[in-house]
């Protein structure tokens, strides 16, 4: 998809907070898409915002938007640190390498990226346990689908998102064993354009039921448009389409951990750390789950995020098999945070390949 080149000084308009005359720390943000996407961008934006607030005029705030991932990245975040910033947030999987490097320039500087892996003395990584609401958005769909198909829009195939696909079919056909689940990879976190088309293609080929993994409203729009079919806003509530089309929503609440990381530097105490918290910390919400899934669906869901959130049940609980019929996991067996980290492969049960 089209992105914004990235030029110079005018190229970098960074957009400031409102901030007051005397700030003691500056906070960069880098996004992927713009705060408008309606999802992902959208939520790390208020984010932001609500973290600004927070410090009351002591903390300034700074972003760049629509960074794509690529060398792109190295600039806009380097020019950032030379702007001043204290703290940088690099807010999409592509940026991991790019900010280890500008990291590695910058010592003084505190890096925190998103949902990457690879931490250095000045970086910290987060992200949040998306596949935890996407055990209860399996369990919705199987029990709401009434042609035993579900479609699945995906964006980039990393551990973060296949993790998703297998813990949302895995609770479908808990409760449907007839389900199928039709998955598009679109190898893009945000278009709108192909995100509609992909979502016009599965209820087309019969899915009445789409889930997706990436950034745009265009899917919930496209649902509208077809009627009968049944979508759940991911990353953001997207409560501009409840009650219907979309039922429920994950919602990612970034400003706590910003809150909280920022306030370290202040505090002189930030240390490099990984975190990755999920329904019991608040960091994944479920949103509303609208009347138009039935009240015994809706209990049933709402009791699994109460037993996911109070640690007495696992969306990775055995037995589970691997798409090629090989054991996983045992009977009662959890998954471990270090195989879910570096899942690569479908359950048994969802037919296609994993693309490389």
């Amino acid at each position: 998809m089209n992105r914004r080149t990235l030029l110079a000084s005018a190229a970098f308009a960074l957009t400031l907070g409102s901030a007051a005359a005397a700030e003691d720390i500056t906070a960069g943000f880098v996004y992927i898409g713009p705060p408008g996407d309606g999802g992902w961008t959208y939520e790390h934006d208020q984010a932001r915002q609500k973290m600004e607030a927070h410090f009351e005029g002591k903390v300034k705030t700074i972003y760049q938007e629509n960074v794509p991932e690529s060398a792109d990245a190295e600039r806009a975040i380097t020019q950032m640190a030379l702007t001043g910033a204290d703290i940088i947030f690099t807010t999409s999987f592509g940026y991991m390498d790019p900010t280890l490097a500008v990291a590695e320039k910058f010592p003084n500087v505190k890096f925190e990226h998103a949902t990457g892996y690879k931490r250095a003395d000045n970086v910290s990584t987060y992200s949040a346990r998306f596949y935890e609401g996407r055990a209860i958005q399996g369990h919705i769909a199987g029990k709401m689908t009434k042609t035993n198909k579900v479609g699945y829009i995906a964006s980039i195939p990393i551990p973060e998102v296949i993790r998703g696909i297998n813990s949302a079919y895995l609770h479908a056909k808990k409760v449907n064993p007839d389900v199928e689940f039709s998955i598009i990879w679109l190898y893009t976190w945000l278009d709108p354009a192909k995100e509609a088309d992909a979502a016009r293609a599965l209820i087309e080929n019969g899915a009445d039921v789409v889930l997706q993994h990436t950034d745009s409203t265009a899917p919930q729009a496209a649902a509208q448009e077809a009627g009968n079919v049944i979508t759940f806003g991911q990353a953001s509530d997207m409560a501009d389409y409840a009650p219907y089309p979309r039922v429920s929503s994950i919602i990612d609440n970034w400003a706590p951990y910003y809150i909280e990381r920022v306030q370290a530097v202040i505090d002189g105490t930030w240390e490099s750390v990984d975190t990755w918290d999920g329904i019991s910390t608040g960091m994944v919400g479920i949103g509303e789950i609208t009347d138009a899934v039935p009240a015994d669906v809706k209990a049933e869901a709402l009791a699994m995020k109460d037993a996911i959130a109070a640690g007495e049940y696992h969306p990775f609980t055995g037995p589970i098999n691997k798409a090629d019929g090989s054991v996983w996991l045992a009977e009662g067996e959890t998954a471990s945070d270090g195989d879910l980290a570096g899942m690569n492969f479908y359950i048994e049960g969802i037919t296609a390949e994993v693309p490389n």
